[in-house]
């Protein structure tokens, strides 16, 4: 008798392997996140025979965007599909998309904070959270990377998705991306050996009526069907293994001088010396203003590399009581030889000397 299909085993694997590296325990229940789509029912396929041999209760959520008429009997449908396959529950939430930030960022703020919901009402006894596991893929991390070159918001935005951290949004809720090492096209190969279903997404298309704020074509839209296809005519077909490689490297080195930086931070005490900052590297420096700037209530979300770029200013440039208002209301300054932080906006310090948002001079 035959086994399952390559691509099959090594999604099995790499749920497998998730689950251990984030040291979930036997019997945590599991929560799916399953548009209908190949890549969800994929993950869904893996997970299902993993958790059956290895007792972890599987929920299913199916988030309805609500952006087609019939969307709503479309994520029943897919959570029917879900018990005949075995979860416990197939959960349909309906969310709103008019946030702010456009539609994509809207759509996605909404999915995961119905996904955190969910995983906190599935709670075990010892109130830890359902473990979310995302169908994200290789060709999504290497949409990710592309995206963070074209903002320019530094490496961190091309570090792409993590396999185990924290669901976006919800620092409590764990959330798993086992299947980043796997093409799209090689998990349909194995969803079809298995006569396994999907849907596709229209609102994904070029030609969709869902567009950017702009009135363009979503960014992801047309980095996944115009761009990576360039990419990989010009290029070779490796391409979206490469983009996935290099975020991986470039999360290990960052990850590495991320522990560095907070082992300063943290051996000198919130007193954020000149003299000693100037004897780091700016790669240190910079995480090192980053966390204190955070400490002391700037928003992480919105603190750019603009504002990193300013905040090294202060420590490289010339005295005389300069200043940075960051986003939270925390203002940066000089004083007595030290970087601190105020949360008084423009009130009570000196004027803010305030270079164009552009190249820092003497950088």
């Amino acid at each position: 008798m035959s086994g399952p299909h390559p691509v099959v085993a090594a999604a099995r694997r790499a749920v497998w392997q998730a689950l251990s590296d984030a040291d979930v325990p036997t019997g945590r229940r599991l929560l799916l996140a399953v548009s209908g789509g190949s890549d969800s029912m994929a993950l869904a396929q893996a997970v299902l025979f993993v958790a059956a041999r290895n007792g972890f209760p599987v929920v299913s959520l199916t988030v309805d965007h609500g952006l087609r008429s019939d969307s709503r009997a479309e994520a029943e449908q897919v959570a029917e599909w879900l018990v005949q396959y075995g979860v416990e529950q197939g959960l349909v939430r309906t969310v709103d998309v008019s946030g702010p930030g456009g539609p994509e960022a809207a759509a996605r703020t909404a999915r995961y904070t119905a996904l955190a919901d969910a995983a906190r009402s599935l709670a075990g006894t010892d109130g830890a959270p359902a473990v979310v596991l995302l169908g994200h893929t290789a060709d999504d991390q290497a949409e990710t990377v592309l995206l963070g070159l074209a903002r320019g918001a530094g490496a961190r935005s091309i570090w792409g998705m993590p396999v185990v951290g924290a669901l976006p949004g919800a620092e409590d809720v764990i959330a798993l991306r086992p299947l980043l090492e796997l093409q799209r096209e090689d998990l349909r190969d194995g969803l079809r050996s298995a006569d396994i279903d999907w849907v596709d997404d229209p609102t994904n298309d070029l030609d969709s009526n869902w567009r950017a704020a702009d009135g363009t074509v979503l960014r992801r839209s047309a980095i996944r069907h115009r761009v990576l296809p360039e990419l990989s005519r010009a290029l070779g077909p490796g391409v979206v293994g490469a983009l996935g490689r290099t975020a991986r490297q470039l999360r290990d080195d960052g990850t590495a001088l991320d522990v560095w930086a907070q082992r300063e931070s943290t051996g000198m005490g919130g007193q954020l010396a000149i003299t000693y900052l100037r004897t780091l590297p700016v790669a240190i420096r910079t995480r090192v203003l980053r966390l204190a700037a955070l400490a002391a209530g700037a928003r992480a979300g919105e603190l750019s590399t603009w504002h990193l770029a300013h905040l090294d200013d202060l420590v490289m440039g010339a005295g005389g009581g300069r200043g940075i208002d960051l986003p939270g209301g925390v203002r940066a300054v000089q004083r007595d030889g030290r970087i601190c932080f105020d949360g008084v906006g423009l009130e009570g310090v000196d004027p803010v000397d305030r270079p164009s948002a552009g190249r820092v001079k003497g950088r």
